[in-house]
């Protein structure tokens, strides 16, 4: 399976059953993102959401000196963003596809079907941050540095921090705090916010946490991981009354599965159950 995921930049691989390890493949720069990096990185996330050997997804990034240092902006510089353009009217229409379809990209880890867990380790700044709250679950380590880094290179995070930080940990002024100072923050602050729900030694640690967790979630019913996933994420950006009635339709027809009985059963008699695939 593993030959079928050969992307640049990334390793993807399949430590344990329905698990998919991807690693983020730059160390040399620090993981920092190229353009081809999030065009692939959407790409991965695409097949795996559909692919019914995988049911939880941890993301890492390769090496121990960072997740990813954000965007390499000396490569940013000599793309889009640093090509003249006499029209300022139709350099903002390209700069706006530009933005949305990186966006999309980071998206595209949040709709995926399955749970994924992200590993921040090391530098964790910018783009780290707009991916991991894409993610579902976020593990750190004791010594990960964050960075919400935008305002020191002149611009407003534009692929998802600003979005999804203050619905991710409930605190306003913290969030308003580390995001117009761009100050550093380490794995504990994180945790006591609610951004991480972990904190652990080293990535060694954080990694095998993470490969427990998903371990976990691939072994129970893939119908009722999508559903719990597609429902909170619902839910965090509608109403109470229309979480209500979403979740009512989709388990009008979700519950109609052999999971829920084959799941009741096995409690009866005290077995572990097994699933077919989604």
């Amino acid at each position: 399976m593993t030959e079928e995921y050969k992307y640049e930049y990334f390793n993807v691989s399949f430590p344990a059953e329905y698990v998919a390890h991807v690693e983020i493949n730059r160390p040399e720069k620090l993981n920092a993102f190229v353009e081809q990096m999030w065009l692939n990185l959407s790409t991965i996330f695409r097949r795996l959401s559909p692919d019914p050997s995988v049911r939880s997804i941890i993301l890492t990034g390769a090496g121990d000196r960072a997740f990813t240092a954000g965007l390499d902006v000396q490569a940013a510089s000599q793309g889009t963003l640093g090509r003249p353009s006499a029209d300022p009217a139709r350099a903002a229409n390209s700069l706006r596809r530009h933005i949305h379809e990186f966006q999309q990209c980071v998206t595209d880890v949040e709709k995926c079907e399955k749970p994924v867990i992200a590993v921040l380790h090391g530098i964790s700044f910018g783009l780290a941050l707009d991916l991991s709250l894409a993610c579902d679950i976020r593990l750190s380590t004791t010594s990960t540095r964050f960075s919400v880094k935008e305002v020191d290179i002149g611009l407003a995070a534009d692929i998802g921090t600003l979005s999804r930080l203050p619905k991710a940990v409930g605190n306003s002024s913290w969030v308003k705090e580390i995001c117009l100072t761009a100050r550093i923050f380490g794995g504990e602050e994180a945790q006591s916010v609610g951004l991480v729900s972990g904190v652990y030694g080293d990535k060694s640690e954080a990694v095998q946490e993470a490969l427990k967790i998903a371990s976990v979630i691939a072994s129970k019913s893939p119908v009722a991981t999508m559903g719990t996933k597609e429902l909170l994420n619902y839910s965090r950006d509608h109403s109470v009354a229309d979480g209500l009635n979403y979740t009512a339709i989709w388990n009008a027809a979700m519950v109609q599965t052999q999971d829920v009985k084959d799941a009741m059963l096995s409690g009866l008699q005290k077995r572990k159950p097994t699933f077919s695939k989604l």
